[in-house]
């Protein structure tokens, strides 16, 4: 790295065992397709000004003066970047103790109902203040980067008031995430009695204006239990108009409409689909949706896993994300996914690695800089600590991740 932690000019990662990236420029990968990757050996990567500039054998490299820093790259791989498409991680406090009545036999519903759920991370979260808030998604943001993730989306909804929305979204895009706007996640204790309806006016009406300054994306948690159908489509509308795209829980825990309302009005993606049948399957493959699947979470809830294999093999697009959150996925890491992907959900490793890297970047709208290991793209590269890329998947929970290149610059090394 050069001095005083300057990008450096150039940066070249040489002797690489493997070099794998998701084949083509396109986006979103569908179908057969997931599994082309473009596989190169003895390989190096090539970085200059934060963009990556040549990848190749190491026999096509040509000499290169001393204006650049090098990295021993034998016996390692390299992946893109990872891209964490779905995550709640600007939150404060913890759940553990909820987490102990679920193991004791406590569903995440009934938790939710007694008050507990959303509405206690709420309260950790308002109590918090931007600088609590701010150290809290610095650490998180710390632990998804030693896992690889170079990109991240990261959602409001455990403000649900709104100077707590607002500054929860000026938190994520300070930290150089991709801030959503998920102000319906939950029906806070001040609109207990006046309801859903009565709330879904005042995000409208008092959040909204200015969460689309700061948000890229409004989110809704159409579920049973939080909002239903018709409430969900006032405030995407509503968000569509202020200039925002669309995204939408759904199918999580009852298949409640969300498929077809995201079809409608062309969301980028609809996000968990644990609960989803033939017919929506058949709705997306078809469509432009991306379902974003989140197998911690059904892991972490005791959930039957999204219906992966089926949509992939009927043609939709999709990504995987980790739904990093207090309450039901508490867990940071893509490679994990990666591996729950291939061993839960059925997918090959170059699906899994496609899904979330360009198909993941591609729901962020930065799939033509990111998630691929090509020139021209952001010179985001993870270094997986073993000769053969598929490890990211193999090696369950293991330290697979070597060094996270972000930007060309050196961010993290896990091992000396």
């Amino acid at each position: 790295m050069s001095k005083n932690g300057e990008k450096p000019a150039r940066l070249l990662i040489r002797d690489l065992s493997q070099v794998a990236s998701p084949a083509g420029r396109s986006a979103p990968v569908r179908g057969a397709e997931l599994r082309a990757i473009d596989l190169v050996a003895d390989a190096y990567i090539l970085c200059e000004d934060g963009r990556i500039a040549d990848v190749g054998p190491m026999q096509e490299l040509w000499r290169l003066d001393d204006d650049v820093v090098e990295v021993d790259g034998r016996g390692l791989s390299a992946v893109p970047g990872l891209v964490d498409c779905h995550t709640h991680a600007c939150f404060a406090g913890d759940r553990v103790d909820e987490f102990s009545q679920r193991a004791a036999g406590a569903t995440y519903e009934e938790l939710h109902a007694r008050g507990g759920g959303i509405l206690s991370t709420v309260r950790a979260t308002r109590e918090a203040g931007e600088a609590g808030l701010a150290a809290a998604l610095s650490r998180h943001q710390a632990w998804m980067l030693r896992a690889g993730t170079t990109t991240f989306e990261a959602k409001s909804g455990y403000g649900l008031d709104r100077d707590t929305e607002l500054t929860q979204l000026r938190v994520i895009k300070s930290a150089g995430g991709v801030p959503t706007w998920l102000g319906a996640h939950a029906v806070p204790p001040e609109f207990a009695d006046a309801g859903a309806d009565a709330y879904v006016d005042f995000l409208i009406e008092d959040v909204l204006p200015d969460a689309a300054l700061l948000a890229e994306a409004a989110d809704v948690f159409l579920e049973r239990g939080a909002f239903d159908l018709a409430q969900a489509r006032r405030v995407l509308l509503a968000s569509r108009s202020s200039g925002l795209e669309l995204r939408l829980h759904g199918d999580q825990f009852t298949e409640a409409g969300a498929i077809p309302l995201a079809i409608e009005l062309n969301a980028r993606s609809v996000d968990h689909l644990e609960s989803t049948g033939s017919t929506g399957i058949d709705a997306l493959s078809s469509s432009a949706v991306v379902g974003v699947l989140l197998p911690a979470s059904a892991l972490f809830l005791g959930r039957p896993m999204p219906p992966a294999r089926a949509l992939v093999d009927a043609g939709a697009a999709i990504a995987l994300a980790t739904d990093f959150n207090p309450g039901s996925a508490y867990c940071e890491s893509l490679p994990l996914v990666c591996a729950l992907a291939a061993t839960q959900l059925r997918l090959a490793p170059e699906e899994a690695l496609t899904a979330c890297t360009v198909n993941a970047a591609h729901v962020l709208s930065r799939a033509d800089r990111k998630g691929r290991l090509a020139r021209g793209f952001d010179a985001d590269i993870v270094l997986v600590a073993a000769d053969d890329w598929r490890h990211l998947a193999y090696h369950l929970g293991g330290d697979v991740v070597h060094t996270v290149v972000r930007g060309g610059r050196i961010e993290s090394t896990a091992r000396a």
